[in-house]
């Protein structure tokens, strides 16, 4: 028998001005489920996209059972007995369970397609292999989350040719309690020799259910476990991490003022539910979450973004309901976005029309701007932010991505808001324009704003936050304070590695 069913070696992919994978390798064995971990921009997604051949790599080689695959296109790799189940379902709603297993590979006979043998087929691959019974007439649309993934697995097995399956985050769409439907299935999978590669966030899901790990820090492989339990977690965790809070945050000690922004049982159904939660005056309360947490949807709904269903929100103590952007900003509520060059900027506008562009009527008069007192408006943001270069009238398109965001916070400064949604505010940054956008964020919690700072980076969050509030799952499941908080302890609540559940908080956000 083969030593490894895929072995990839050396993999190395640019981007310009950034290196995704420097020499990263990755080995699976015959019917072992093997984890992939890492964080956001490890490197995880790409070396999965080289499998796929959606990416030519740069350097390095890849083997299936001992063969050398050159050139790695999806059409190779899938005559090679490699299967890709997606996080996305990408099902049609209105099609049989039949329909959607057979899409693109229908049985046909001499009187054309046999729907007959196809709904019989695929009822038989259900029952027989994942071990569920499913009618092959139902609709998609009358299924529940976990049998549709089930419907997506065995639409890429139905031939019974796969010999390498790779979930990536497969229990993203799925609720908890549907999670094991989808374990048992691959845990059948792997009794029938098949190999699977496991592509998760969630800790407690790689313990549970794989046999080895491979972990990925800054595009390389930097360690392998060979022996997977749930007293493993702060060794991924430490591996995953490597890494220390260091003096890149000029955190000092704030003083809370008074209660300014509070929402009580928020809820956005799929997406999150029964949300409370809290920021005063002069206080940086982070918000913790993988991506599908509802973290994203919280921060939109609060901003008007998108209607919540449920609960109510209360600014200095009065309870709003906003219908668009305009109306929080009105009450002075304001966002950066986590796309700053969709979202955040007009990328064709100047830097000093982009500044201005939330508080026109204080450079305007009777609706006509007046140019000069806009290009000093601006002028004085771009000193006291250091927007470099130091013109308001270069376009912002040609800004590098820490001055593009420096130009979205002084739009705002520029409005004197009081309560700020910080999503991702220092993504694709470099470490330099991380410092300064870091001290403009302090600086606004000195001067007495309330901050809510969402992010995937556990490091910002301790190192910036007074609180952090943990989601997972459309939930709030922690709320502590950063102090004395490490990475690990953060990274293990972030990715359910950690059962220990901070209350304390809870009743203030409440």
């Amino acid at each position: 028998m083969s030593a490894s069913v895929l072995l990839m070696q050396d993999i190395a992919k640019t981007f310009p001005g950034v290196v995704a994978l420097d020499a990263a390798s990755l080995s699976v064995r015959p019917g072992e489920i093997h984890g992939l971990v890492g964080e956001n921009g490890a490197g995880k997604s790409t070396i999965i996209k080289v499998l796929a051949g959606v990416y030519h790599a740069d350097d390095g080689t890849v083997s299936i059972q001992d063969t050398p695959v050159s050139p790695v296109t999806s059409e190779v790799i899938h005559a090679a007995g490699v299967r890709f189940i997606h996080q996305e379902l990408h099902l049609v709603p209105h099609f049989t369970v039949t329909e959607s297993v057979f899409m693109g590979q229908e049985i046909t006979t001499r009187l054309g397609l046999s729907r007959r043998l196809m709904c019989a087929r695929a009822e038989t691959f259900f029952r027989d292999v994942l071990d569920v019974e499913i009618n092959g007439d139902i609709l998609i649309r009358d299924l529940g989350t976990a049998e549709r993934k089930l419907v997506q697995i065995a639409r890429a097995l139905i031939d019974d040719q796969a010999r390498l399956v790779v979930f990536d985050e497969p229990t993203a769409p799925l609720a908890s309690g549907e999670i094991e439907k989808l374990f048992r299935a691959i845990r059948r999978l792997k009794d029938r020799g098949i190999a699977i590669i496991y592509v998760s966030h969630y800790l407690s899901e790689i313990t549970d259910i794989c046999d080895r790990v491979t972990v990925f820090r800054n595009g390389r492989d930097v360690a392998v476990l060979d022996k997977v339990d749930e007293n493993c977690a702060n060794e991924l965790i430490k591996a995953m991490v490597g890494r220390e809070i260091d003096a890149l945050y000029p955190k000092s000690g704030h003083t809370r003022g008074a209660l300014v922004l509070q929402a009580k049982g928020l809820g956005d159904t799929g997406y999150f539910s029964d949300i409370s939660l809290s920021a005063h005056s002069g206080e940086i309360v982070g918000i913790a979450g993988l991506i599908g947490s509802g973290r994203e949807e919280l921060i939109d709904t609060l901003y008007g973004l998108r209607p919540a269903r449920t609960g109510e929100v209360t600014l200095h103590g009065k309870p709003v309901r906003f219908s668009s952007p305009a109306d929080a900003v009105a009450r002075g509520m304001v966002l950066v976005p986590r796309d700053r060059r969709r979202d955040g900027l007009v990328l064709d506008m100047s830097v000093s029309e982009n500044i201005n562009l939330a508080s026109l009527e204080e450079v305007s008069c009777y609706g006509i701007e007046l140019r000069n007192r806009a290009r000093e408006r601006a002028s004085r943001q771009i000193r006291e932010l250091d927007i470099r270069p130091d013109n308001p009238a270069i376009i912002s398109r040609q800004l590098s991505g820490g001055n593009q965001q420096k130009t979205v916070l002084a739009r705002w400064l520029a409005t004197r808001a009081a309560i700020f949604l910080l999503d991702e505010p220092t993504v694709g940054v470099d470490v330099g324009a991380k410092v300064e956008i870091y001290q403009l964020i302090e600086n606004l919690a000195r001067n007495g704003a309330a901050i809510l700072l969402s992010s995937s980076d556990p490091g910002e969050l301790i190192g910036m936050c007074d609180r952090v509030l943990v989601m997972m799952r459309g939930r709030i499941t922690h709320e502590t304070s950063a102090v004395g908080l490490s990475i690990d302890q953060l990274v293990a609540m972030t990715t359910g590695a950690s059962t220990q559940n901070s209350a304390e908080g809870h009743a203030d956000a409440r």
